[in-house]
């Protein structure tokens, strides 16, 4: 049988051990914890009430922040390519960073999160975006499928498709454990929420992001990329409230249709033997630092909100510096089965049962070639190789990241710090792409015209990959 983590569950052994006679321990199985991980797309960390915004409405998120463990400083490791999630969710599923595979996905020959669930007893139940994902892993799980992504964005109502199919699954369940992996397609563009959300806010009154600019003021090596295209260049304050509205309209449907599932599990009296996992896959710059989407090594961009909540799970919040994929070992941890070998990630637990403030002392991101970062408890480096050009910010004092201290020579020690701290980063992950250029590109952006902007949009198009219709993996 598979025997949960002492801690949580000490009264759970005592159980197996004093079973009746004529009982079996099958019995005692039946109070392994489900495990609901609800995974959002493209949602930045500060887009929770009870986290912090003070406009945004998420009552059902804020009843699992009130109750849980929140991490502050959860990340995504980064990309290469400018479709950050494929990266983000095959890192998740993998627990391995994307220097270590070839080709867009993340092995299924190799450890995972479904396989090390089904190792533990559980059930494992995926439904999810069908465009940039990790493919080959969903094919691990018992139940895999796909939603149309495109029409899913333009119903009216977040998440509902999602969560009408979790919640018919509870109610045919059988009483093996599930580990249920929603994966949404949503907050990511378009954007389209029914006029109950949309009513929520009024436009006017939405508060432009602290570092709003209506132009990065340099080439970061992707600012034409097609998030860059969705609003004009220099971004209006019109404009990014047009998107913040779009946007919090959008989270607040899908928290309502989490709030049905939510309100599932307690009417089938498995909601106080769930532990409930929400994040994102990174977060989205929607006007911060002059760009709007995700393709930077900003905080708004690589931040994500990373929520524990259940049973065994204390009330708190921590600074720990940690990634997405730590998710997977984590849950290894918290159910009692063996963390595979070979992972990069590591088990926040420590941290969550109060036994450590911290799993690694520096964090590092990186994008593509052209963009790089490593950050400590308080300073941040990010390098431009492209252009050579560096920033330092002090987060304790400037959280959103506008003052740039690399030229001052009181921070010196700070900069070579973090550049040892990067280069070592770089040889632990296997990123071989060089920090300085030779030939460094102009640092200077000239932003593109109308004209221009709407040649960059039709040439963008046909770039796009038709993804194929998945079909739907189910073994009975």
């Amino acid at each position: 049988m598979i025997f949960l983590r002492r801690e949580i569950y000490g009264l759970f052994f005592v159980l197996c051990f004093l079973v009746l006679p004529g009982q079996t321990l099958s019995a005692a199985e039946k109070q392994s914890p489900n495990i609901l991980f609800l995974f959002t797309d493209d949602q930045r960390a500060d887009t929770i009430h009870a986290l912090g915004n003070p406009l945004i409405k998420t009552p059902n998120l804020d009843e699992l922040v009130h109750s849980g463990f929140v991490f502050n400083n959860a990340y995504c490791l980064g990309s290469n390519s400018g479709a950050v999630c494929v990266c983000s969710r095959n890192m998740l599923l993998s627990g391995r960073t994307y220097f270590r595979w070839t080709g867009r996905y993340a092995s299924a020959e190799k450890p995972n999160f479904p396989d090390s669930m089904k190792t533990a007893g559980y059930y494992t139940y995926h439904h999810g975006k069908k465009g940039n994902t990790a493919a080959e892993i969903h094919k691990r799980f018992d139940h895999s499928k796909y939603l149309n992504d495109s029409q899913a964005r333009l119903l009216g109502q977040p998440g509902k498709e999602i969560v009408d199919n979790a919640i018919e699954f509870l109610q045919k369940k059988n009483d093996q454990p599930f580990f249920m992996y929603l994966a949404f397609a949503c907050p990511h563009d378009p954007r389209v929420a029914d006029q109950e959300y949309r009513d929520l806010y009024q436009r006017e009154e939405i508060p432009l992001p602290p570092n709003y600019l209506p132009l990065h003021p340099f080439n970061n090596g992707e600012q034409v990329v097609r998030d860059e295209l969705l609003a004009g260049f220099p971004r209006s304050k019109a404009e990014i409230r047009k998107h913040l509205h779009d946007y919090y309209a959008d989270i607040t449907g899908l928290d309502r249709h989490i709030g049905r599932l939510l309100k599932a599990l307690k009417d089938k009296g498995d909601y106080e033997n769930t532990i409930i996992i929400f994040s994102s896959d990174h977060g989205l710059a929607v006007g911060s630092h002059g760009l709007m989407g995700k393709q930077s090594l900003y905080e708004h961009s690589m931040k994500s909100p990373l929520i524990f909540s259940g049973p065994g799970i204390p009330h708190g919040r921590s600074d720990a510096l940690v990634y997405l994929y730590d998710i997977f070992p984590t849950v290894c941890e918290m159910v009692g089965t063996d963390i595979p070998q070979g992972l990069d990630a590591v088990s926040m637990w420590p941290v969550i049962e109060g036994k450590k403030t911290q799993i690694r002392e520096t964090l590092f991101t990186a994008y593509k070639d052209v963009q790089r970062s490593v950050r400590d408890e308080r300073w941040k480096l990010i390098t431009y190789p492209q252009i050579n050009k560096s920033q330092l910010f002090d987060l304790q004092n400037d959280p959103q990241e506008m003052k740039d201290l690399s030229g001052q020579s009181a921070c010196q020690p700070h900069s070579d710090r973090l550049w040892m701290a990067l280069k070592d980063w770089q040889k632990k992950t296997g990123d071989t792409s060089p920090l300085v250029s030779n030939t460094p590109q102009d640092a200077g952006f000239k932003a593109p015209t109308s004209e221009e902007l709407e040649k960059l949009k039709q040439d963008w198009q046909p770039k796009q990959k038709k993804t194929k219709q998945q079909p739907s993996h189910k073994k009975q």
